[in-house]
């Protein structure tokens, strides 16, 4: 049993700590890149039906608009996902299964009690952050029923997504795929069924979501509870371990508070495009969209650079730890550059997938004109924030990010963009943020995650000299 327990059952997982790793990172973030690609099918096919089906416009703002304030209010919870994903694969890749199984049980523990704490605050805080937006009289209904109705499912999306990230710890992306898959086919019919068949409009498309979460966390769950392996979930081993909380929170919540407080600078730039009316406000949002399956491809790097280098740091492998950012930061520029220069020249074509409106896609084009050809940038970042999560740093690129991208975002709307009030000016903002938090992250990196890397490295020379 203790051998098993030590191998796992091989199946599904990847050891990361053997191996070559160009091939092993494109295993671990094919199969999640598809799956961010199925898990923004959910509002893409929202705002694509309710955009061509639903009423109007305003209808099509009501649901594109809340992403931002969505991401506020959930970003904070998900970080601690990223801290569980952490802790899990560096005990994996130590071979400590007693501490790796303490934490996953203590996480999705932590997932049922955030989802619930979570939905609640939304659905009776939606109309009143709504209204702090500006949102527009036009959308604001639409939008806090969407709001409302969102946060009725969190705490199946707590779960699915803390479930994820245990499977992703162990190098097994392939079932998170399977399963968004087939949720995300349901919320495409189900969108289609009640918005087009019982004309249920913003309310239809926020169903279908909720359904569509709902059966992806069934499936994690059902996996975790059947696989054969470390990672087999048992309910009766489902309670909040002190040192493994403390261990997920000191690496999550950092994370958390980074991407909420991001999402405050998103918020502030929602804010602004809310200033230009509905029409632009429609466009932006499906703009976003369409750039966030870009970010999502590039992302699968930053989940790659954090898993690589928190399982070979926990076995002591400093050489592969060093050489897994170079070869995370070489595939997301090439990610980036390809898909964003694709995007933006299929971008009027995609636009009119979401909406015919003339004006709405000018809008929308204006945003992606400036945001797709430098998004790499975006993905630059991410990856060294990954990297330097991985080897234990959530504090550091927590402060280097706010202070790069959320507090830069900030002045910039406060000086530059008031100064001279224009789309291009505001969206401006996002590539010049990108590319100074890159260069602050790997300073860091160079500077004080190496000094950290060479320590690990002399201890494990002398362990071997003994």
């Amino acid at each position: 049993m203790l051998n098993f327990l030590k191998r796992g059952n091989g199946k599904h997982e990847i050891d990361m700590t053997e191996g070559p790793l160009l091939p092993k990172i494109l295993a671990f973030s094919g199969p999640l890149i598809l799956s961010g690609l199925l898990q923004l099918l959910y509002n893409a096919a929202d705002v694509i039906v309710v955009g061509n089906f639903g009423n109007g416009h305003t209808a099509l703002a009501a649901v594109s608009s809340t992403g931002s304030l969505i991401n506020l209010l959930v970003n904070l919870f998900m970080g601690l996902s990223v801290g569980a994903s952490v802790v899990i694969a560096r005990h994996y890749g130590a071979r400590d299964i007693i501490a790796m199984r303490r934490a996953e049980h203590t996480a999705m523990t932590l997932a049922l009690f955030m989802g619930i704490a979570v939905g609640l605050f939304g659905f009776f805080m939606a109309r009143p952050l709504l209204q702090l937006m500006g949102s527009p009289d036009d959308v604001i209904d639409g939008a806090t029923l969407y709001v409302q109705i969102y946060f009725l499912g969190m705490p199946a999306n707590m779960l699915y997504n803390f479930g994820a990230a245990t499977l992703r710890a162990v190098g097994d992306t392939k079932r998170p795929m399977y399963y968004l898959m087939i949720s995300g086919l349901v919320n495409v019919a189900l969108n289609l069924v009640l918005v087009i068949v019982f004309h249920m409009d913003v309310a239809g498309v926020a169903i279908a979501t909720v359904a569509s979460q709902v059966i992806s966390m069934v499936l994690v769950l059902v996996c975790l509870l059947r696989t054969r392996g470390v990672i087999q979930l048992n309910l009766k081993e489902c309670r909040i371990d002190g040192r493994s909380t403390l261990d997920i929170i000191r690496i999550g919540l950092p994370a958390g508070l980074q991407g909420c407080l991001f999402s405050i600078s998103n918020v502030l730039i929602q804010s602004s495009v809310n200033s230009f009316g509905s029409t632009v406000v429609a466009g932006n949002g499906v703009a976003s969209n369409i750039e966030g399956f870009v970010y999502t491809a590039m992302n699968a790097q930053h989940q790659a650079a954090m898993t690589f280098a928190s399982q070979n740091y926990g076995a002591g492998k400093v050489d592969r730890v060093k050489k897994t950012v170079w070869v995370c930061l070489g595939t997301v520029t090439v990610i980036g550059l390809s898909m964003g220069l694709l995007f933006l020249l299929m971008g009027a074509q995609l636009m009119g997938l979401y909406n015919s409106d003339p004006d709405v896609i000018a809008a929308g084009l204006r945003r992606m004109e400036i945001i797709l050809p430098t998004y790499f940038l975006c993905g630059m970042m991410d990856v060294m924030v990954g990297q330097l999560r991985g080897i234990g740093y959530s504090i550091m690129p927590m402060i280097v990010s706010l202070t790069g991208a959320c507090l830069l975002r900030i002045i910039w709307i406060l000086t530059i963009f008031a100064a001279n009030p224009t789309q291009t000016v505001l969206y401006i903002s996002y590539p010049v943020s990108w590319f100074a938090t890159f260069a602050a992250h790997m300073a860091c990196y160079l500077t004080i995650g190496m000094k950290k890397l060479n320590r690990l490295a002399g201890t494990q020379d002398g362990k071997q000299e003994k």
